[in-house]
């Protein structure tokens, strides 16, 4: 697929349109703050708002309101002839909108799909507004914060992970020959997001998408943080005892479900990062 990639100089015409096309049709994912700041904006509590709202445990906003000329379904929060009835707790792919952001070497890039600018196509009444410059829109949209949330939860996945990775290499179980605890890796990674989310259960699943948190609301990296430490905290009490080869295999599997499960409300790819998972554990020893 192509896309084009943007510096924060680069200049388009950035400015909303606010005519409600963005919030048809699209696949809106949320990390755990995001899911938060939604309910704060709605009024009601994170598990309320998931449980009304969310799919997949709460990694994906709900589309289905009314339809479009294109038969695409609005977002659950769209109010006809008025637009986004939660515009201050909207997510970051909101707020970036019609631009992805990726990370590469530490450093964030702004694309688009295609070579021409995707709102020309529903939304040429924006060729009438300002230009503003990636930067710009960006501090126009308040998305800093935003994008802070999404690079601490990359950290969180990874932390996850690590368990897994500690739990199959560290504990004798990819010594002792295993070769099905990889293979059920991969075999999470391609699993579609509905059966993940059966397969981690209830508990872990409010454990991840809406923890026990009470404080640093506002701050999303020590929001992230203090959510990083209660998701490790539950690990320990859980796996902190497993012996047997088979307690190890079920640990490990499920706790790469769960990173993968975040990596999805994060907009990665979970097919991608379980392969790189693998690779890395076969490199210190684990066979598939």
């Amino acid at each position: 697929m192509q896309t084009t990639k943007l510096s924060t100089q680069s200049i388009l015409p950035l400015t909303c349109s606010r005519s409600g096309t963005c919030c048809f049709g699209k696949a809106v994912m949320l990390n755990p703050w995001e899911l938060l700041c939604f309910s704060k904006e709605k009024k009601i509590t994170p598990r309320e708002f998931r449980d009304l709202y969310c799919n997949f445990g709460g990694i994906q906003l709900q589309f289905n309101g009314k339809t479009d000329k294109k038969g695409q379904q609005a977002c659950s929060q769209y109010v006809d002839n008025f637009g986004c009835s939660v515009h201050q707790g909207r997510p970051l792919a909101c707020r970036l909108y019609p631009l992805g952001r990726q990370i590469q070497f530490d450093k964030a890039q702004y694309i688009y799909e295609g070579d021409k600018f995707p709102c020309l196509t529903d939304c040429a009444e924006v060729l009438e507004l300002p230009k503003l410059s990636v930067g710009e829109y960006l501090k126009g949209q308040e998305a800093d914060l935003f994008e802070k949330a999404q690079d601490e939860y990359l950290n969180v996945m990874q932390n996850i992970a690590d368990i897994a990775f500690e739990l199959l290499l560290d504990s004798g179980l990819a010594a002792s020959g295993d070769k099905k605890t990889l293979a059920t890796w991969r075999e999470i990674g391609k699993e579609a997001p509905e059966l993940l989310a059966k397969r981690i259960g209830k508990t872990w699943i409010d454990c991840l998408m809406i923890p026990e948190i009470t404080d640093d609301i506002e701050n999303p990296i020590a929001y992230a943080q203090k959510h990083n430490d209660l998701l490790l905290l539950k690990a320990q009490e859980e796996f902190g005892s497993v012996q047997t080869l088979q307690e190890l295999h079920e640990a490990s599997v499920l706790i790469i479900g769960i990173a993968l499960h975040l990596a999805r409300g994060l907009g990665a790819n979970p097919k991608e990062i379980a392969e790189h998972w693998i690779e890395i554990a076969k490199s210190h020893g684990a066979k598939e």
